[in-house]
């Protein structure tokens, strides 16, 4: 029996497996696709919109977008997610041609899906940027949180907004559960929880054909007014905060996400 176990840079590795994308196959979709088309509206974003989906893991916020009629662009550390995200769109398109269906149907030339590192500038600018679903906090060090929000504003046009989806660390510190297991195809995942040296740590442990797999997903506890730090350092201007994906306002202690939106100055 072997065992497989990472800590250091856990994004780089972990994101890219299989066992990700089984742990959290049950994501909510419907749920996803509804705040897409609310965000979309709420900044008035126009139909020639190119929107940057930063961090977009297998792409599905990328998708829904495009779906909306926006040219999108979907970047991911994840080679792998990326390889998905082009694999599955290529089989949605197959479908929606052969089913000869033309509503909100993929189009592939206003939608593109590239390996990138977040930290670094993209090296074009865009209408709109979305970070979504914690993609943010992951980095070994605080300089890589700030060298992040620096390249959110180099990729956004003058007047552009940025929008960064991230968990509410009072609301899940207070809601934490310490300990829990989930199966998904065959695969027993036993989860713990704690709050550590500023961080929320994850451990999740399973065995697979004989394998003892070991990964920890840890994200720094910011708070609001963390980022409201980075933002005045780079140069952007905070204009909104909403406590979740129905947009409703932020209340510190009951809401479960803080979706903070960003103006880059005219």
């Amino acid at each position: 029996m072997s065992s497989e176990s990472t800590e250091q840079e856990w994004y780089a590795s972990w994101f890219d497996t299989r066992y990700y994308h089984i742990l959290y196959r049950d994501r909510d979709h419907e749920e996803a696709a509804g705040f897409m088309r609310r965000l979309t509206e709420s900044l008035h974003l126009d139909q020639d919109a190119h929107i940057l989906d930063l961090a977009c893991g297998r792409g599905r916020h990328s998708m829904y977008l495009n779906k909306l009629g926006y040219r999108v662009t979907g970047v991911d550390l994840s080679e792998n997610s990326i390889a998905f995200a082009k694999a599955e769109l290529s089989k949605k398109l197959a479908q929606s041609k052969s089913l000869n269906s033309s509503h909100q149907t993929l189009d592939s030339s206003r939608l593109n899906f590239k390996v990138h590192d977040m930290t670094q500038p993209m090296g074009e600018q865009f209408d709109a940027v979305f970070n979504l679903f914690t993609s943010f906090g992951y980095f070994e060090t605080e300089g890589d949180n700030l060298k992040t929000i620096c390249a959110i504003k180099d990729n956004l046009n003058r007047g552009g907004h940025a929008v960064i989806d991230f968990l509410n660390v009072p609301y899940v510190l207070r809601k934490l559960v310490v300990s829990n297991q989930k199966s998904e195809r065959g695969i027993t995942f036993h989860m713990s929880r704690r709050f550590k040296d500023g961080h929320i740590i994850k451990d999740i442990k399973f065995e697979d054909q004989g394998n003892d797999y070991h990964y920890t997903e840890r994200v720094k506890a910011l708070m609001l007014s963390d980022f409201k730090g980075y933002f005045e350092k780079a140069g952007l201007e905070l204009i909104q905060v909403y406590g979740s994906y129905q947009l409703d306002a932020y209340d510190r202690f009951d809401s479960d996400r803080l979706i903070m939106v960003v103006k880059n100055p005219e």
